[in-house]
């Protein structure tokens, strides 16, 4: 049995950036760096750009510019085991293109690999292989933000898509990537989605229609985030939905209701044919610029929450120490 660790937004850009100059590559992952490390794969959604180059994003109206120092990042990631990152999202362009090629050379140079963005939309399109021990997982990356941000076939940027299962371009372009995915043979294939607007906290028809037909075309998890607050998990033919991930890491205000500081760490064992069996949801909290476990409190709030949102999904929880454990099977 193998264990793959999913998270939300990883944002190691502003106030993330400047903390980690004064403190140890490590210091990011809090005290959950040894459960990290302790995972046989771990795959996050790269939410900025690794750079000390480029200029901030002027094209259209951009309030948020997102870019993290490579020298600590890259270390940072390495270290936590990062095995893959997404990038198709609405924040690697930031810094437009210099940063973006920085941060495909970078990752490449590090042996992490990434999907979702590229010096062209063939490249932003393909799928990462990864081999996790002896288990091999295709990874594809698209995103519904920012069209701007899109890549062409001459222009650097993300796999951006509609998300529509009734628009011909989108699975056309969804399938040419699933099926180069499925050209490596993987055990298990992986669908990461930043999909639709801030703070929001349960999906649209449209996202569930989306995700269910992924599962049909072979897909066995669904990564979703871009929300900043985790969404409910739906379990369709034994594969796992999970419609927003949250914010794993970041310095983002925190609402007093949604509390978008508070997630989990998704952990899915999957058999050595490749097959999800269980997710366990580790409560997560961002304190101090930082990711750690969340103390009793937040993680009974996180607890609860998931309960709530997922119950719409007829999805129910056994309770595993401080976290959440899913049967997929049986």
């Amino acid at each position: 049995m193998y264990r793959i660790g999913l998270t939300g937004d990883v944002m190691l850009g502003r106030l993330v950036d400047e903390h980690q100059r004064d403190r140890a590559v490590t210091a990011v992952w809090g005290n959950l760096l040894d459960r990290l490390r302790d995972l046989d794969g771990l795959f996050v959604n790269l939410e900025c750009c690794l750079s000390t180059r480029g200029q901030p994003w002027q094209r259209t109206r951009r309030a948020f510019h997102f870019r993290a120092d490579p020298d600590w990042a890259v270390p940072a990631l390495e270290r936590a085991g990062v095995d893959c990152c997404a990038l198709a999202n609405n924040h690697v362009l930031d810094f437009e293109e210099a940063a973006l090629r920085d941060t495909l050379d970078h990752l490449d140079d590090a042996g992490v690999a990434r999907a979702g963005a590229g010096r062209t939309r063939e490249e932003a399109f393909d799928p990462a292989l990864v081999s996790v021990s002896d288990l091999d997982v295709g990874f594809v990356s698209l995103t519904d933000n920012t069209p701007e941000y899109a890549a062409t076939e001459t222009s650097p940027g993300t796999a951006y898509v509609e998300i529509d299962v009734d628009d011909r371009e989108t699975r056309a372009a969804v399938r040419g990537a699933l099926d180069r995915a499925r050209d490596g043979e993987p055990d298990l294939l992986v669908a990461s989605l930043h999909w639709g607007p801030n703070m929001v906290e349960e999906p649209p028809d449209s996202f569930r229609e989306f995700g269910r037909w992924l599962v049909d075309e072979g897909v066995d998890v669904i990564h979703g985030h871009s929300a900043h607050v985790f969404q409910g998990i739906e379990v369709c033919d034994g594969r796992p939905i999970l419609y927003d991930a949250g914010d794993f890491v970041d310095d983002y205000a925190v609402d007093d209701r949604l509390r978008n500081d508070r997630s989990f760490l998704f952990e899915l064992s999957v058999t050595a044919e490749g097959e999800p069996t269980r997710l366990r949801l580790t409560p997560t909290e961002i304190d101090d610029f930082a990711v750690h476990e969340a103390d009793a409190q937040a993680a009974e709030w996180s607890r609860t929450r998931m309960r709530d949102l997922s119950a719409a999904f007829g999805t129910s929880f056994e309770r595993d120490g401080d976290g959440l454990v899913l049967e997929l099977t049986g």
